[in-house]
This record gives structure tokens, C-alpha cells and sequence, in this order.
């Protein structure tokens, strides 16, 4: 894999590079960024209302009981796997959108899409209703940011993609940060709204509601704003002319409707993996054969679903490369483009894996660690050090790609992002300076795979099938992310003591189930010298 080229049918000798006007490029990075800044600041939000949501629609009060905390985790845990199963399917459908209707198109449906449907959020009466509009949401967040990376990565010129790869990045954190500024002063901020919106003529009881449990309804309603980011992307932002020569040439017209069902047929593979994980057999079907081999059954579940998503996802791109190379006496074409797509899938997911294993859970430990402290702030500052810490880890690996080369890169970020996690989790026990000096690096290292990755995964693709290869790459490491997601639970149960590490001491919770599943990063380490290098090298025509 690391020395075969990749075919690339849409290569044509003379091809131009760009006559998109300087303004024209300002436009495209100025709007990918405000979708990514939107992206993080959805993605924030959610960790920070989500729980005391799914409390509000399970009809629980203040003062939770264990077995009420368990159900609300139990629900949480779904509604975010279902999240990055949505975001998986739409980085694959979306991605296939911009390759077949063009960039700018597509990712205007795809900001519409995850701001319509946050905002349905606020609406939602069931934790039921609140995964599926989330799932449906994510569907355009995991779209725009395929889109956006192919848009431009391919309306810069080479040297200036590592900049704009670590922009990417640094986007998406920013306004992950923003919100935990929000979130600081958020309680007061919901009694002057309240009074606002009685003063507007509301009625009492709607206004109460918008405001209980963090004021989640009306933080969810609010995410509508990125609709208007459509307006923008169709009166100012210029399509690729890449992606306009494949038009041109007719190739766009090989992508058929048709073979999104096979996307339909991918996402059932994480949906069964969420079902069988979060249900609690043992309790709604005691006599079934979930329930009386529980283990094998839900570990069988992962097998099946990876499989039927990696199918069902890799089945429109299949089709595409088949029709388009049909004539051309190479039926084998496909070949090692999907084992590039395999690859891109893998190492965006030891990195997805390795921030929802560690960085993603930092700030509910800092909560439990000031629990005792009425009023604290913790989480919010420790989300705001975390995301500070990923603006410049993301900016600083990516100019580092294009200084020593993409491999040794992604090397040396799996190392320390594997060091930080480690001290971490293990080497605190208190919140103060030291915690958030260590989530600072912790964020700066495992969030540095985000300029990373919107540098390489473009590197690995022709243009005709650029969107949908990298949207699959990225987007179905988030499959694998759930699946960890779902594995905090029952790492934490399996380790209620904590265990020793080398003689150091890791304590049970969190910091046991964190620290194991940041070793994820080591099979990074042997994973990344399969990938080809693409230092120095231009962007695939």
C-alpha cells in the first residue's frame, strides 16, 4: 500500500490548477471555518446540556437517586452514540453529495440540515426523539466537514494547505471553547431571557420550560443560526474549479442515486451495535439469549456491525470507480482505492477514539472531583483549557507535517497524546493548576490529530472521488469512537478499585477506564508506516 500509486481516473494531462480569485478563496476558508466553529460549539453545547436534558425528559428532578444517574448515563450514552453513528452515515452521504452536485451545494444542504434539526431539538418530549433528531443533525455535521476540507484543500494552492489544515482543526475548537465561556455565565444569562421573553408576551409556562435544566430547549433552539451560513455559501463562496472539470468531463454523472441505499443498508451495521449495547437485557428480557450470554452476544454485535457499515459505506464510491473504469481495460481499479479508504478509516479512528477515550471526559471528572463544591466551575474550565490547549495542537501538527512529513508526524502524535493522557488521569487526584495545566496538553496533543488529518486525508484522493473517500476515512472512525464510547461504562464497572501501572496506582472510575482505552494510540504507532507519504507532493487531480 505504501508504494502501489493510486489509480486515478480523473487525472488529465494539463489539467489547470485554480483561477479562483484571492477573494473567492477568502470565502470558501471564511465559511468552511464558521461551519467547523459551528460544528464545535454544537458538539460543546450538547456536553454540557445533554445530561441535564435527557433528566428533563425523563420527568426527574433536581435531586437524582443511583438508579435514576444510571438511567440518565444509560440514555446520554445512546443519544451520543447515535450522534456519531449520524455523523459517520453523513460524512459518507453528504460526501457523495459533493462529488456528484458540487462542493458548495452540498455543503449548503448539509449546514441546513444539522441547523434545522438542532434546532427540532429543543422541541423534543422523549429521550427517544431527542437521539433520533440528534442522529439525523449529526447527519449534516459529519457532511460539512468532508465538504469543507475538499473545498479548501482544493481552492489553495499546495503550499499553503498545511495553514489551512491546522485552521481547520483550530476552527471546530474554538467554538467548542466559546461555549464553555457561555456556559460560565450561563445561569444568569437565563434569568435576564426568561424575563425577555415574558416581556415579549410568552406565556409563563413556555417561557419555564425553555429555561429549565440549563435552559437546554432554548441553547437547542438557538442552533439554528448556521442556516443562515447557506445564504452565504451560495451568494459568495465560488465552487471548485476541480470538481467543475470533472464536470465537465462528464465523470460527476457516474454517481447514481441508486447506491445510497447501500449507505441506508452501512448504517444499520453501528445502529445494531448501539442497540445491543445499551440495552439492558438482564433487566427487560431476563430469559433471552441476549441476556444469558450477554457478553458474546454484544461482542459479536461489533463484528457484525463494523462489517455491514464498512459494505454498506464503501458501496457507492465501488460502483462509481466500476462505471468509470469500465472501458478503460482495468477492472481492478477499485482495489486500491478502497484499501486507501480502509486505511484513511483507521487511522482517523485510533485518533476519534483516543479523544472520546480521554479529552471528552475530562470535564465531567473534573465535575465529580469538585462534586462537594456548591456552584463550581470546573467543568467549564476545564473544557475551556482543553479546547485552548486543541487550537494550538492542531495548528502546530499541521505545520509539523509539512516540515518533517506526514508519517513521523502522526508518530509523534500518537506518543505524546498517549504520555498526556497517562499523566493525566493518573497523575491527578485533585482539581487545581496542575489538573488544568495537564488537560491543556491533553487537549493540545490528542485534539493535534485534527490539523492532521484535513492535511492528509485529501492527499490520498483524485478529485472525483475526494469528498466521498475522505468523508468515509474520517467520518466512519466515528463508528469506532461510539463503540468506545459505549466500552466507558463497562471498563468502569470492570475496574470499581483501579489498578497498578507500572507500580503507579490508577484510580477506578474514569481515570481506570480512560487510561486503558488511550492505549488505542499504540496501534497507532504501527498502523501509520502502512500509509504512504505525500510530503512535497500536490494535491491528486
Amino acid at each position: 500500500m505504501t508504494t502501489a500509486p493510486l489509480p486515478n481516473p480523473s487525472a488529465v494531462p494539463g489539467t489547470p490548477s485554480t483561477g479562483i480569485s484571492a477573494f473567492g478563496r477568502w470565502m470558501a476558508l471564511v465559511a468552511a471555518l464558521l461551519g467547523w466553529l459551528f460544528d464545535g460549539a454544537e458538539m460543546g453545547l450538547f456536553s454540557q446540556v445533554g445530561r441535564p436534558a435527557i433528566q428533563d425528559l425523563l420527568g426527574f428532578g433536581a435531586q437524582l437517586d443511583q438508579p435514576q444517574k444510571d438511567a440518565v448515563a444509560l440514555y446520554f450514552g445512546i443519544v451520543l452514540a447515535m450522534f456519531l453513528v449520524g455523523a459517520a452515515t453523513g460524512g459518507v452521504l453528504f460526501g457523495w453529495l459533493g462529488d456528484r452536485i458540487g462542493r458548495v451545494r452540498a455543503m449548503s444542504l448539509s449546514v441546513l440540515t444539522y441547523a434545522v434539526f438542532t434546532g427540532f431539538c429543543g422541541f423534543a418530549q422523549t429521550p427517544l426523539q431527542l437521539a433520533i433528531l440528534r442522529c439525523i443533525a449529526s447527519l449534516g455535521m459529519g457532511g460539512e466537514w468532508a465538504l469543507g476540507v475538499a473545498l479548501v484543500m482544493e481552492v489553495w494552492p499546495n503550499r499553503s494547505r498545511g495553514l489551512m489544515a491546522g485552521l481547520i482543526g483550530a476552527a471546530a475548537n474554538v467554538g467548542y471553547m466559546l461555549v464553555g465561556f457561555i456556559g460560565l455565565g450561563l445561569a444568569a444569562m437565563l434569568t435576564g431571557v426568561g424575563r425577555t421573553l415574558l416581556d415579549w408576551g410568552l406565556k409563563k409556562d413556555l417561557v419555564d420550560s425553555l429555561v429549565a435544566f440549563g435552559g437546554w430547549r432554548l441553547l437547542m433552539i438557538l442552533g439554528t443560526t448556521p442556516a443562515l451560513l447557506t445564504f452565504f455559501f451560495r451568494l459568495f463562496v465560488p465552487e471548485s474549479e476541480k470538481w467543475q472539470h470533472e464536470q465537465d468531463r462528464g465523470t460527476t454523472s457516474n454517481w447514481k442515486a441508486a447506491d445510497l441505499l447501500g449507505v441506508l443498508l452501512g448504517a444499520l451495521g453501528p445502529a445494531l451495535i448501539v442497540w445491543v449495547w445499551s440495552e439492558d437485557w438482564s433487566v427487560t428480557h431476563p430469559d433471552s439469549l441476549f441476556a444469558t450470554n450477554l457478553k458474546t452476544v454484544r461482542f459479536s454485535s461489533i463484528g457484525v456491525g463494523l462489517v455491514v457499515a464498512t459494505i454498506g459505506y464503501t458501496y457507492p464510491m465501488l460502483r462509481f470507480v466500476q462505471r468509470l473504469t469500465r472501458d478503460s481495460g482495468n477492472p481492478q481499479a477499485w482495489r486500491p482505492i478502497l484499501g486507501r479508504m480502509l486505511l484513511a478509516a483507521l487511522l482517523a479512528g485510533i485518533a476519534l477514539l483516543g479523544t472520546w477515550a480521554s479529552a471528552q471526559w475530562a470535564a465531567k471528572w473534573a465535575g465529580e472531583l469538585t462534586a462537594s463544591v456548591p456552584g463550581s466551575t470546573a467543568p467549564q474550565w476545564t473544557q475551556i483549557w482543553s479546547a485552548l490547549g486543541a487550537c494550538v495542537g492542531t495548528i502546530v501538527a499541521a505545520l509539523a507535517c509539512d516540515r518533517f512529513g506526514r508519517r513521523i508526524t502522526y508518530f509523534f502524535l500518537c506518543v505524546l497524546s498517549l504520555s498526556a493522557s497517562l499523566w493525566f488521569y493518573v497523575g491527578n487526584s485533585a482539581y487545581d493548576s496542575k489538573f488544568l495545566f495537564s488537560v491543556f496538553l491533553l487537549g493540545a496533543t490528542t485534539a493535534s490529530f485534527y490539523g492532521w488529518l484535513p492535511l492528509y486525508l485529501p492527499e490520498l484522493f483524485g478529485t472525483a472521488v475526494r469528498a466521498t473517500g475522505q468523508g468515509f476515512g474520517f467520518n466512519f472512525g466515528r463508528i469506532l469512537a461510539a463503540i468506545g464510547a459505549l466500552q466507558a461504562g463497562v471498563l468502569t464497572a470492570m475496574f470499581p478499585k483501579g489498578f497498578d501501572l507500572i507500580g503507579v496506582h490508577v484510580a477506578g472510575g474514569l481515570p481506570a477506564a480512560c487510561s486503558t482505552m488511550s492505549l488505542v494510540y499504540v496501534l497507532g504507532l504501527l498502523v501509520i508506516w502502512l500509509a504512504p507519504e505525500t510530503r512535497g507532493k500536490p494535491l491528486p487531480e
